[in-house]
């Protein structure tokens, strides 16, 4: 049976079919909104009021969603996670970090650490896949480091801070994924990086943390001491930048106005805690069905750690899931697939704030009446 010979019945689909880990499902009505703004926003300077109106309404949205404490402040710059990595590595470790690593994009973090000639070697706690790591106090250490909610594996852990660290240690927690779908009180870290193409239901292309004044104080000392910082990773220019409610480069207008409009959304819903409780009810539907299913089960076996942002669910070796993907894309039911690097027999199933519960519990069915007929 080819892929093309399963159809499945318009009756039991999703009435929204996107499920990416990133990019991620845009709200219809997003799209709407920009383009409503189109001939006065898109293509104008971002120097310029029209740009940096929406820049300043990000910020502000984003500190009203995470109930930013007195001090802190959203700082954002071109480049993503990626580059934010490279940011931090740069312009807030001094000279010894310590990591949780517990899937791939924790490990891209540490490379970056590890390959900087004028750092320190860091310290890795490591954990396998579908299980968690966690920091713990080490003198000497000035930057710990972790996960909120691996996007690869689809582990989570809270946001707290490192017990009996040294006076002045930072916490740089990774919230690419787990921003906007998990709990957290951003006073427990130091900086709450995220990327606009996950939760925040935009394109990529732009960093986005929120930052102690620890952290910010901590970014232009170790520019104080001349270490060599490329421009575009520049902390103290992106801090400086986005006081003024704009990017030290051009950023992708469409990028910052839908990340905008949609913390927007989420705010006029209830912010976090709608957004938790939504993403936390879409897990449960895909978490129970694999539950309960004969062929699935969580990648990630211990309940307490299964994120409410990303899902991961194996297969027995009955069932081919990649074609199960492959079959569920030919009915538009989109970006169902694992994580390349896993290699394993599994699904990967965002369950960010734009998606609906119950397209959720819709794309169950449908791998359901897939599974019936290979």
């Amino acid at each position: 049976m080819t892929v093309d010979d399963i159809r499945i019945p318009d009756a039991i689909k999703p009435v929204d079919g996107r499920f990416g880990s990133g990019p991620s499902k845009v709200r219809p009505e997003g799209v709407e909104a920009l383009s409503a703004v189109s001939r006065t926003f898109m293509g104008t300077s971002h120097r310029q009021a029209t740009v940096k109106e929406q820049v300043a309404r990000l910020r502000r949205g984003l500190a009203e969603f995470f109930a930013v404490p007195d001090g802190y402040e959203v700082v954002l710059a071109n480049g993503g996670t990626s580059a934010f990595w490279e940011v931090a590595t740069f312009g807030l470790i001094r000279n010894k970090a310590q990591f949780a690593e517990f899937g791939e994009f924790g490990a891209k973090f540490v490379k970056a650490v590890t390959d900087a000639p004028f750092l320190d070697r860091p310290t890795v706690h490591q954990a396998p896949g579908g299980q968690a790591s966690y920091l713990r106090a080490e003198a000497g250490v000035d930057v710990y480091a972790t996960v909120q909610s691996e996007t690869s594996t689809g582990v989570a852990v809270p946001v707290r801070r490192v017990k009996g660290a040294d006076e002045g240690a930072l916490l740089l927690t990774d919230a690419t994924s787990g921003g906007g779908s998990l709990d957290v009180d951003v006073s427990q870290t130091d900086v709450y990086y995220l990327a606009p193409q996950k939760a925040l239901g935009s394109d990529g292309g732009l960093w986005l943390a929120v930052m102690s004044p620890a952290a910010i104080e901590r970014a232009f000392a170790v520019k104080a001491t001349g270490r060599y910082i490329p421009q575009f990773l520049d902390l103290v220019t992106a801090i400086e930048q986005s006081r003024l409610d704009q990017t030290y480069n051009t950023p992708a207008l469409a990028t910052v106005f839908l990340a905008a409009e949609q913390v927007d959304w989420m705010n006029s819903q209830g912010g976090l805690a709608w957004a938790v409780k939504r993403s936390s009810e879409s897990a449960a539907a895909i978490y129970g069905w694999a539950d309960r299913s004969t062929f699935a089960t969580p990648f990630v076996t211990d309940p307490a750690l299964r994120s409410s942002a990303v899902a991961t669910i194996d297969f027995d070796d009955r069932l081919d899931a990649a074609r199960i993907a492959r079959i569920l894309r030919a009915n538009d039911i989109v970006d169902t697939e694992p994580y390349r690097k896993l290699g394993r027999n599994q699904l990967r199933i965002a369950l960010y704030p734009t998606i609906e519960p119950s397209d959720v519990a819709a794309l169950t069915a449908c791998i359901d009446h897939v599974a019936e007929r290979l």
